[in-house]
């Protein structure tokens, strides 16, 4: 499994703020741009790293906000012009990833895609490259597939898949058709999705024949598929591009893939998905972080920050530091502290959700400076 699988583009939508992990991020240097593991990487640029073996680095594409265009070309200085698709205002999953389809099939009409998020964190690189063949492999069937993660616990902080009938694939051992969707569940309902075993972790990975992926757009929203395609027309010729790119992408819907594509997909037996046996978190809030960090033990206190000065003693969660200062927790479980040169966080793990809740409040009395 070492060689790149033909006809096979990566893309990674590389947009949002993250904004449960407020202050570490913000706008202008978002979840993606940071290193939340402590291996020297961003997380954007581990997703190329984990992506290059499978599709060789002239066949990933980057999808992000134009202000953001500098920082993701520092990150990925290996990633060719032509892959840097610019958004000039967020417009959801769809959008995005519809757009990268477009483009790409105008380019190759028999190219597959697949989609994968800038800001998740992937270990045992060999299994996700292993799902990844096998939905390639289940993608050329004329399945729209997702990468569904097996669960290590009963989690209350995903949406979930539940696996329907085995199909036969060659090369895709695993794949299983789509049954149903399931949004986040109560822990008493997680814990019976456990226990079943036919139901998945959403981590949002969706592979897909990009001629496939469009028609599906096309049937369910055909005035945003009309727009992807007047975009993906014009984007190649430098001069042309930014006039329709104005006129065009703000106008178009907002909408997530998983209700645009996804859902009416699996209600037509179009929507597949192979187990993911890979350790994978999508880092959604500082709880995440914390175990993240500290090997998934509760005892301990996880630590972040090139050069944060931390004393502890007898705390547990988690310390993020980019200032100089020395910080000193002790005796308090849970903990979750965010120092910023412009702002301070102290929480707990237990309701590190609630951060998102912060920079809703902060837009609404005009602290954008912040953001």
């Amino acid at each position: 499994m070492t060689d790149p699988i033909p006809d096979f583009y990566a893309v990674i939508p590389a947009g949002g703020i993250g904004s449960r992990l407020w202050p570490l991020s913000r706008a202008d240097a978002p979840k993606f741009l940071h290193d939340l593991t402590g291996s020297g990487r961003s997380l954007l640029r581990a997703t190329w790293d984990r992506l290059e073996p499978l599709a060789g680095a002239d066949r990933i594409a980057v999808v992000t906000g134009r202000a953001h265009r500098a920082a993701v070309e520092g990150e990925l200085p290996g990633i060719p012009d032509k892959n840097v698709f610019l958004e000039s205002e967020p417009r959801d999953s769809t959008a995005a990833i519809g757009l990268a389809a477009a483009i790409l099939a105008r380019r190759n009409p028999e190219v597959i895609i697949g989609s994968f998020a800038a800001d998740h964190v992937i270990r045992v690189p060999h299994l996700f490259e292993w799902a990844v063949r096998q939905a390639v492999a289940t993608a050329r069937e004329g399945y729209i597939t997702t990468i569904g993660i097996q669960p290590s616990e009963p989690s209350v902080g995903f949406g979930y898949i539940k696996k329907g009938d085995e199909l036969i694939v060659e090369g895709a051992p695993e794949a299983a058709l789509v049954e149903s969707f399931v949004e986040k569940p109560d822990l008493e309902t997680a814990k019976t999705y456990f226990a079943e075993r036919s139901y998945l972790w959403n981590a949002g990975m969706f592979i897909t024949r990009a001629d496939v992926l469009l028609s599906e757009i096309a049937a369910n929203r055909p005035e945003l598929h009309a727009g992807l395609l007047e975009l993906a027309e014009a984007w190649d010729d430098r001069e042309a591009r930014g006039p329709v790119v104005d006129r065009v992408w703000p106008g178009l819907e907002k909408i997530a893939i998983d209700y645009s594509v996804a859902e009416p997909a699996a209600a037509k037996g179009r929507l597949a998905v192979i187990p993911g046996h890979f350790d994978w978190d999508d880092v959604g809030d500082f709880a995440s972080l914390s175990k993240l960090n500290s090997g998934g033990r509760s005892e301990n206190l996880a630590i972040l920050g090139e050069n944060a000065r931390i004393l502890a003693d007898a705390a547990t969660g988690i310390v993020v530091s980019n200032t100089p200062r020395v910080i000193s927790v002790i005796g308090v479980k849970d903990i979750v502290v965010v120092d910023t040169a412009d702002a301070l966080l102290v929480t707990t793990t237990e309701h590190a959700q609630r951060v998102k809740g912060v920079v809703d409040a902060l837009k609404l009395t005009g602290r954008g400076d912040v953001l």
